[in-house]
C-alpha cells in the first residue's frame, strides 16, 4: 500500500496516503488530526525503508545481485526502483549528506521513550522540589538562630540575676 519506491514521503501520492489513512481509522478509534496521523505514517514510512536498505542493499555486491535480493513481501518492480536510486548518484550525494548531518548533530535526544515535554515536566517538579527543600532547610537555620538567641538572652538573664543576687548579698549587713 507504501511503496517504497519514492524518493521521498514528499513524492509519494496523496492518495496512498490517503488510503493508508483510511485504512488506519477503519481499524483504530483515534482521537487525533488526520495531519498528525499522516506525519506518523511518513516517519514509519522512512524508518521500514531505512531498515530494509540496511538489511537487504549490500554495497559490496554487484547491481544485479542487489536487484535479486528482494526483501520477502516486497514487490519485485519497487525494489529495483529502490535499489536503482539508491545506487544513483543522486542516492549516494542524498546518504553523504544524510551521514554528514548526522555527524555534525551535537545534541542527541537522551530522554530515551519519554518526550521532551515530559522531561520539562520531571525537570520543573525536580526544581520545585529543590527550591522547597532550600526553603525548608533556611527555616531550619532561622529556628536554629532564634534557638541560639533566646539560650544566650537566658544565660545573660541568669547572669544578671546571679550578679544581682551578689549585689544584694554585699549589701547587707554582717550580723
Amino acid at each position: 500500500m507504501l511503496p517504497i519506491n519514492y524518493e521521498s514521503w514528499h513524492h509519494m501520492p496523496d492518495s496512498n496516503k490517503n488510503q493508508a489513512l483510511a485504512n488506519i481509522k477503519e481499524r483504530f478509534a483515534l482521537e487525533v488530526s488526520d495531519d498528525y496521523i499522516k506525519k506518523a505514517l511518513g516517519k514509519r514510512w522512512r524508518d521500514n525503508k531505512s531498515t530494509l536498505k540496511k538489511q537487504y542493499f549490500k554495497k559490496d555486491i554487484s547491481l544485479e545481485e542487489k536487484l535479486r535480493n528482494v526483501p520477502p513481501g516486497m514487490l519485485r518492480y519497487q525494489w529495483e526502483d529502490a535499489v536503482r536510486f539508491w545506487n544513483s548518484k543522486k542516492g549516494e550525494d542524498r546518504e553523504r549528506v544524510g551521514t554528514s548531518s548526522r555527524q555534525k548533530q551535537k545534541f542527541t535526544h537522551t530522554a530515551g521513550s519519554r518526550s521532551f515535554a515530559s522531561v520539562a515536566e520531571q525537570q520543573l517538579i525536580a526544581e520545585a522540589a529543590e527550591k522547597e527543600a532550600a526553603a525548608a532547610t533556611r527555616e531550619a537555620e532561622a529556628r536554629a538562630m532564634v534557638a541560639e538567641q533566646s539560650k544566650k538572652y537566658d544565660d545573660l538573664q541568669l547572669q544578671l540575676q546571679q550578679m544581682m543576687h551578689m549585689f544584694q548579698q554585699s549589701q547587707k549587713p554582717p550580723s
